[in-house]
Parts: C-alpha cells; sequence; structure tokens
C-alpha cells in the first residue's frame, strides 16, 4: 500500500464543481487508460486491477482537520493523480466522508470501469459522477484514450449506459475534443446515440486549452466547440477555459494557476503537484522564484512547506 500522506488538496476553484476540495486516493499515473490529452505524463502502464491504493481511514483523518479550517467548499472531490474508482475501497470512503459531513461527494473518472460491480456499487453512494465520453466508436477509443486492453469500447459505454440506468445521483458527462480527431460530423452523430442511452444530467464539452505532454493534440476553437454544442443539444456546454490559452508559455501559466491556488488557502508543494498535474521538481523551482520575488511566503508546518500570497499582496 502507498504510504504518501497529504491526500488533500484545496479548495480550488473548479468551472464544473465551485469551491472543490480535492482528495487523492490514487498514486501518480495509476489509470485505466493512458489519454492522449492527460497532463501527467505519457506511456504509463495501465490497469483495470482494484487495490487498496491508500488507507482511507488515514484520508478521513485528514478530511476532518482540514474542514475545520476551510470557510467553502461546494464538493468534496476525489480526482487527482489516477482513476479513482480503481481504489478498491472507494465505496467504504464514500460512506466515511458522509458520516462526517453533508457536502456533496463528487467523483471525476473517466467512467472506464463502471461494468465492474463492485465499481458501480462504490460509486453509487456518491452524489455527482463526471465520466468522460471521447469517441463514438472502437477505433477512436483506442487512438484517443488508449485503454487497458481488458477494456473494449463496447464494455465501456454499456457500463456506463447500465449504471445510469439504477444511479439516483448525477451524471456530468464531459466530452474532450480534439481537432481532426473526434470533431468530424460523423463522430459526433456516433456520440449522440450513445449519449441519448446514458441520458446524462449535463453534457460538457472541453478541450486542450492548456499545452499537453503529448504533440498533436490540437485545441477546438472555441466557435466550432458551440457549434458542435448546438448540434449535440441537449443542453451541452462549453466548459473550456480560453482565458488562459495566450499564455506566453507553460511556466506562466503554471504561475498563475500556483498563485490563485494559494490566494484561497495555503497549498503544500505535493497540492500542487496533485492539483495541476506537473512534476514536484518544477513545482519547487517555480515556487522558489515565487517566494524570491516576493510574491509568495512559505510556512513549514509539520514535514511540509505551505506557500501562501503575503499578506501585503493581498490587501
Amino acid at each position: 500500500m502507498d504510504k504518501k500522506t497529504n491526500h488533500i488538496f484545496g479548495p480550488v476553484p473548479s468551472r464544473r464543481l465551485g469551491y472543490s476540495l480535492g482528495l487523492d486516493i490514487i498514486p501518480m499515473k495509476s489509470c485505466t487508460q493512458n489519454c492522449v490529452y492527460c497532463q501527467l505524463g505519457l506511456d504509463a502502464p495501465t490497469t483495470e486491477t482494484l487495490s487498496d491504493f491508500v488507507d482511507i481511514d488515514e484520508v478521513v483523518a485528514e478530511l476532518k482537520n482540514k474542514l475545520k479550517s476551510c470557510d467553502r467548499i461546494d464538493y468534496i472531490t476525489l480526482s487527482g493523480s489516477g482513476e479513482p474508482t480503481l481504489h478498491s475501497k472507494l465505496g467504504e470512503l464514500i460512506e466515511k466522508i458522509k458520516s462526517i459531513c453533508d457536502i456533496p461527494v463528487a467523483v471525476i473518472t473517466n467512467g472506464s470501469l463502471l461494468w465492474n460491480k463492485k465499481v458501480a456499487a462504490a460509486l453509487s453512494k456518491a452524489d455527482v459522477i463526471l465520466p468522460s465520453l471521447d469517441a463514438g466508436d472502437e477505433e477512436t477509443f483506442k487512438d484517443i484514450n488508449r485503454p487497458n486492453s481488458n477494456i473494449s469500447f463496447d464494455k465501456f459505454v454499456q457500463g456506463m449506459i447500465d449504471f445510469s440506468a439504477s444511479y439516483n445521483g448525477k451524471i456530468w458527462l464531459e466530452i474532450f475534443l480534439i481537432k481532426n480527431r473526434n470533431t468530424s460530423d460523423e463522430q459526433i452523430e456516433k456520440m449522440i446515440s450513445i449519449i441519448d442511452k446514458i441520458n446524462p444530467d449535463k453534457i460538457q464539452l472541453n478541450t486542450a486549452v492548456r499545452p499537453t505532454v503529448e504533440e498533436g493534440v490540437e485545441m477546438v476553437s472555441s466557435s466550432e466547440l458551440e457549434r458542435i454544442a448546438k448540434k449535440i443539444a441537449r443542453g451541452a456546454e462549453v466548459i473550456a477555459d480560453f482565458s488562459k490559452k495566450n499564455l506566453t508559455s507553460s511556466n506562466a501559466d503554471i504561475e498563475t494557476n500556483i498563485l490563485e491556488m494559494v490566494k484561497r488557502h495555503p497549498c503544500s508543494a505535493d497540492d500542487i503537484v496533485a492539483t495541476l498535474g506537473i512534476e514536484k521538481a518544477e513545482v519547487e523551482s517555480i515556487t522558489e522564484r515565487l517566494c524570491a520575488n516576493g510574491k509568495l511566503v512559505g510556512k513549514k508546518r509539520s514535514n511540509a512547506t505551505f506557500f501562501s500570497i503575503p499578506v501585503d499582496n493581498l490587501k
């Protein structure tokens, strides 16, 4: 079992979930898929095997302490460094969270394990699940999502359809669009057919606004996203944040995100890594520079340094 600590990050402002307090219960890049748009790196081994990655009682203890210092949390969100449905005690963790607070629980998942009865039972305890559908057929599914060899497109889709038929919570379906890979009218029509069977409460369109690790993942323009949203209809909305697309460098992007994160609540380097999906060495280099420039201050607590905005800068 992974003995890491600091499983909690945020709360951070989210376009989808308001102020979201994240719980990271999976080791870095432990996933059922190897999506081309993933921010966590390339070509990691995939798995469909559930495991007790982190001690859920340890997570709940951290959560109890965190809740004492947070003014606003709209959702407690299971997401982070890997696919959260791979945790074998996910359902038990959700139950424990609900036993200590009334904040709704959301799970951000790629949806690829919903055919697994244990996973479906665990997710049934959450208030909102946010799965993904990025393809209309097997070929495109393999091209974009690069799933574990034991997860076929039909298995993935049928799992989501079956789950949605019995789930009492909300399903907010994200579709990540990549120019010239899943944006043709044929692909959109195929996805619409699947969407009709899933019948999600929301359909949210996203694209690669920020630079991706893998080359060739082209952003879809805002006007094209709006056109596709109208074609899908059913209340589909564009959630891609184009306000960040014109930053001059990825470092500027990262600096801005770090400053926005710590403005709300002090964050450790591990918190920033879990939220932004970048290497810890890069986070440490940037936070060191921001501290030297007077934009951040670091205060050590226990075994970690927590960064915040200097009081004078907040005035």
